[in-house]
């Protein structure tokens, strides 16, 4: 459920990334009442395979954030762009794990954010992108926010546990999500265990991990303050 706060300054423009090769949408949301929002932390939010950027004004993220402040949490602006259905990882010439590395902060300097202070959040198939990320370029986030990450075990999210130690990660998963199972496990696989979320009743849409975001923003907004 979208919650009943209002919109900050909120933004769908057209980028060129030269990473994926092609026009990309970027998506910023400030929450309501920090202007521009110069100076602020980033969270980085990478879409499942079933969304894009394009489709963050209606699943009310804009709104979340708010409500994430006036919660009183310190405030943060999201970020996104659109990464494909590649997993966010290289393929040929399109290379949307680069967009996101490179270019995204890049473009967010250009707004004046702070981009030396950056968390990562995702589902599905961005939820696996955030982790991938992080382990990736470790220091590159300061913490992970996965909902129903699309993980397998002895994928490469697994193989490269080890890299998110000391980095703070939030999982959540439906009870009623098929991969339920693949999640918990790789809860057990993290060097320092689950910093955040739940298991609660759910399956894999947004609808379910809509419920997760507040949860999800404390986290951020503790490890970006």
């Amino acid at each position: 459920m979208i919650p009943d706060a209002p919109l900050g300054d909120e933004r769908l423009e057209t980028r060129r990334s030269r990473a994926r090769g092609k026009d990309v949408d970027f998506y910023t949301a400030v929450p309501a009442g920090h202007g521009d929002g110069r100076g602020l932390p980033v969270c980085l939010v990478l879409h499942g395979a079933s969304k894009t950027a394009a489709d963050y004004p209606a699943l009310g993220l804009g709104r979340f954030v708010t409500d994430s402040v006036r919660r009183g949490n310190a405030p943060f602006v999201l970020a996104g762009a659109t990464g494909g259905r590649l997993a966010w990882r290289p393929s040929g010439g399109d290379d949307p794990q680069a967009m996101v590395h490179e270019e995204l902060p890049a473009w967010c300097a250009e707004r004046g954010f702070d981009t030396r202070r950056m968390a990562a959040c995702g589902w599905s198939m961005g939820g696996y992108g955030s982790l991938l990320l992080a382990e990736t370029f470790p220091g590159f986030v300061r913490s992970v926010a996965a909902f129903s990450p699309a993980v397998s075990p002895g994928d490469e999210v697994f193989a490269q546990a080890g890299r998110l130690r000391g980095v703070p990660v939030g999982l959540w998963c439906g009870t009623g999500d098929g991969l339920l199972d693949d999640v918990k496990a790789l809860e057990k696989a993290l060097p320092e265990g689950r910093a955040a979320g739940s298991y609660r009743e759910g399956r894999h849409n947004f609808a379910y991990w809509s419920t997760c975001l507040p949860e999800a923003f404390d986290l951020i907004a503790r490890t970006l303050g």
